[in-house]
C-alpha cells in the first residue's frame, strides 16, 4: 500500500512538473514571437529606407518578401487573439474513430492520426498515445491521443466532427472508389485548478492486461485501466503506460476532460436553441471531405474553404482550416 501511494505521488507530481514547464515554455514563445516580429518590422523599415536612398530594384524585392513573411506572422498573432474561450490555452485530447468503411476506415484514422501529428511538429507540440485499438486488417480502429501545447485545444478544437475520406481503395483488387469516415473528438485537457466534482461511488474501474506489439509490461500484467462513470455512462480506458496507478491517473484526465465536454455541450445546444441559425450538433455531422479521386480537393464545408492539393493538407498543412473556422466562428457564424 505505501509502495502504491508513493508512486501515485510520484506520477501526480510528474504531471504537475510538466504542467508549469507547459506554461513556461508557452509564455517564453509568446515573448519569443513578438520580439522576432518587431525585430523583423525594424529590419524592414531599414531596408525601405536603404532601397529608396539607392533606388535598387533587388532591396526592392527582398523588401517586398520581407513584408509577405511579416504580414504571415501578423496573421498568426491575429489568430491566436481569436482564441478567447476558457479551455482554449489547454492541451487537447483528441479521440480518432473509425465509422462506416471497414478496414478502408480504419486506414483512414491511422492516415489522420498522421495528418494531426505532422500538424503538431509544425508547431512544436507534443503528441502522446494514451490509447490505441488497432485495426483487424489495418489501419486503427480508435486511438486517443494528449496533444500538448499552448493553445492546443483552441486550435484543435475546429477539427471536431466527421471527417469523410473519398478514393481509390488500396484495399480493393478492383481498383472501385470507396467513401469512409471517421469521427475526430476534441476535448480540453482539465488543469487540477478546475473544479471538476466526480464521486468515488460513481467510479466502476475494471483492470485488464494491456494489448499491442508487447514489451515489458505488456500482456503480463493487470496495469490497464477501464473507468466507467456511472451516472453519466462515459468509459474511458488508457493502456499506454507503464504501470496500474499511471494508466488511472491518465483515464481520470480523459474523464474529467469528457465531464467538461458534456457541459460544454449542454450550454451549447442552450445558445443554439436561443439562435434562429440553430446549427445541429451532432456525431453525423459532416465537416469536411478529403477527395483523392476522381480530383484532388479538400473542402470545409463549414467555412466554404478549399484547397486542391490533398497530399499537403495529409502532410499536417491545416492551417488554413483552422484559421477559417475560428474567424467565421468569432463573427458568430454571419
Amino acid at each position: 500500500m505505501e509502495r502504491q501511494m508513493q508512486e501515485s505521488g510520484f506520477w501526480e507530481n510528474r504531471e504537475k512538473a510538466q504542467k508549469i514547464t507547459k506554461r513556461l515554455t508557452g509564455l517564453k514563445e509568446s515573448v519569443m514571437v513578438y520580439r522576432e516580429l518587431a525585430g523583423s518590422f525594424e529590419d524592414l523599415e531599414v531596408l525601405v529606407e536603404l532601397g529608396k536612398e539607392e533606388e535598387d530594384d533587388e532591396v526592392a524585392v527582398e523588401a517586398r518578401e520581407g513584408l509577405a513573411s511579416v504580414r504571415r506572422m501578423v496573421e498568426e498573432l491575429e489568430l491566436a487573439v481569436l482564441l478567447s474561450g476558457q479551455y482554449d490555452r489547454e492541451d487537447a485530447i483528441v479521440a480518432l474513430h473509425a465509422g462506416a468503411g471497414g478496414t478502408e476506415a480504419q486506414d483512414w484514422v491511422e492516415m489522420l492520426l498522421r495528418m494531426y501529428t505532422r500538424w503538431a511538429d509544425r508547431h512544436r507540440f507534443r503528441v502522446e498515445i494514451l490509447d490505441l485499438l488497432p485495426g483487424d486488417e489495418a489501419g486503427i480502429k480508435s486511438v486517443t491521443v494528449e496533444v500538448s501545447g499552448l493553445n492546443a485545444y483552441g486550435y484543435l478544437r475546429s477539427e471536431k466532427g466527421v471527417h469523410r475520406l473519398v478514393r481509390i481503395s488500396p484495399f480493393d483488387t478492383a481498383g472501385r472508389r470507396h467513401t469512409s469516415f471517421a469521427s475526430v473528438d476534441v476535448l480540453p485537457e482539465v488543469d487540477d485548478e478546475i473544479d471538476v466534482q466526480i464521486n468515488q461511488d460513481d467510479l466502476k474501474v475494471d483492470t485488464f492486461r494491456s494489448g499491442g506489439a508487447g514489451g515489458q509490461h505488456v500482456n503480463k500484467t493487470d496495469s490497464a485501466v477501464r473507468i466507467t462513470h456511472l451516472p453519466t455512462g462515459i468509459v474511458v480506458t488508457c493502456q499506454n503506460e507503464r504501470s496500474q496507478i499511471a494508466n488511472r491517473l491518465a483515464g481520470m484526465k480523459m474523464l474529467k476532460a469528457r465531464l467538461v465536454d458534456l457541459e460544454m455541450r449542454k450550454k451549447e445546444a442552450e445558445m443554439a436553441a436561443l439562435r434562429s441559425d440553430q446549427q445541429e450538433i451532432a456525431w453525423g455531422s459532416q465537416i469536411r471531405s478529403y477527395v483523392f479521386h476522381p480530383y484532388s480537393l479538400v473542402k470545409d464545408h463549414r467555412t466554404g474553404e478549399e484547397v486542391g492539393n490533398v497530399q499537403a493538407v495529409m502532410d499536417g498543412n491545416i492551417d488554413v482550416f483552422i484559421s477559417a473556422y475560428l474567424k467565421k466562428t468569432a463573427r458568430g457564424w454571419q
